[in-house]
C-alpha cells in the first residue's frame, strides 16, 4: 500500500507538472505544428505520470483476494488509460490541448482511488471476463477523449460565433480537423462499445441475476444507438458542429448513468 501511495503521489505531481507545461506552451503560441523540442518536456512529464499512475492504479486494483472493481479503482483504470491513449496518439493527431482537460481528470481520480475505500467484493476474472473488461475500459476511455473533444470543440463554436477569434483559440486546429478528429474518436469509441457488448452477453455468467448488470448494459445500447446515430447522420447528412457536440455528449451521459449510476447504487445505497 505504501508504495501504491507513493506512485500515486509521484503521478500527482507529474501530471500537473504537464498541465503546466502544456498551458505554458498554449500561452505562448505552442499548437500542433511547433517542433518536436517544445512539446518534449510535456511528453516526458507525461509519459513518466502515465507510468507512475499504472503502477498506482495496479495496486489499489489488484489484491491477493481478487480485483476490486469498485467506482475509485476502475475511475482511476480508466483515467490511466485515457492518459496513455491520449499521449500515443498525440505523436500522430493534434490532441495536446487535451491535456488541459484530461490531466486534470487523471488527478482527480488517483485522489479518489487514494481516499475512498470501496466495500464492493474482489472478483475473480476468466480469460473471457478480463478480455470483456479491458475492451469496455478502452470503449470509456475513447469515448471520454471524444467528450472533452467535444467540450473543446463547443468552446471554440462559441468564441468564434461571438467574434472572439484571439487568445488561446488562436492556437487551436481548424473547426473542420477538430471536427473530423471528434469523428474518429466516436468511430473507435462505439467499435469497441459494440464488441464490449457483446462480450458482455457472451462471457458474463447469469448476466439476468447480477445486480446492476442489466442497468448498465441497458445504458449502454441506449448509448450505441445515439452514437450510431450520430455517424449515420455524419456519413449521409453531413451532421456537424452543435449536432455533433450535442450527440456526443448525450451518449456520453448516457454511459455515465448506466456505469457510475448503478455502481453507486451498489456500493453506497444497496449495501
Amino acid at each position: 500500500m505504501q508504495l501504491t501511495l507513493i506512485a500515486g503521489i509521484f503521478a500527482i505531481a507529474l501530471y500537473s507538472t504537464g498541465f503546466a507545461l502544456q498551458l505554458s506552451r498554449l500561452a505562448n503560441g505552442g499548437t500542433g505544428g511547433l517542433v518536436a523540442v517544445n512539446r518534449l518536456p510535456v511528453f516526458v512529464a507525461g509519459g513518466m505520470a502515465v507510468l507512475a499512475h499504472v503502477a498506482s492504479a495496479s495496486g489499489v486494483i489488484y489484491t491477493s483476494t481478487g480485483y476490486h472493481f469498485g467506482i475509485a479503482e476502475i475511475s482511476t483504470l480508466i483515467a490511466a488509460s485515457i492518459s496513455l491513449l491520449v499521449l500515443t496518439s498525440s505523436l500522430r493527431k493534434p490532441l495536446d490541448n487535451l491535456f488541459l482537460g484530461l490531466f486534470p481528470l487523471a488527478v482527480v481520480a488517483i485522489i479518489l482511488s487514494l481516499t475512498v475505500s470501496s466495500d464492493y467484493p474482489p472478483t475473480e476474472l476468466s480469460a473471457g471476463m478480463a478480455g470483456h473488461v479491458l475492451i469496455s475500459i478502452l470503449a470509456y476511455s475513447f469515448i471520454t477523449i471524444a467528450a472533452v473533444q467535444a467540450g473543446f470543440l463547443a468552446y471554440q463554436n462559441y468564441q468564434l460565433k461571438h467574434g472572439h477569434a484571439g487568445g488561446f483559440l488562436k492556437r487551436f486546429p481548424s473547426l473542420q480537423d477538430m471536427e473530423a478528429l471528434l469523428f474518429e474518436l466516436l468511430w473507435v469509441g462505439q467499435l469497441l462499445l459494440s464488441l464490449g457488448i457483446v462480450a458482455g452477453f457472451v462471457f458474463i455468467s447469469d448476466i439476468w441475476g447480477r445486480d446492476g448488470v442489466i442497468h448498465k448494459s441497458f445504458f449502454s445500447v441506449l448509448a450505441w444507438i445515439v452514437f450510431a446515430v450520430l455517424l449515420w447522420g455524419r456519413h449521409q447528412l453531413g451532421w456537424r458542429g452543435a449536432t455533433a457536440i450535442r450527440g456526443t455528449l448525450s451518449g456520453f451521459a448516457l454511459l455515465l448513468v448506466g456505469f457510475y449510476g448503478s455502481k453507486f447504487a451498489l456500493e453506497f445505497l444497496v449495501s
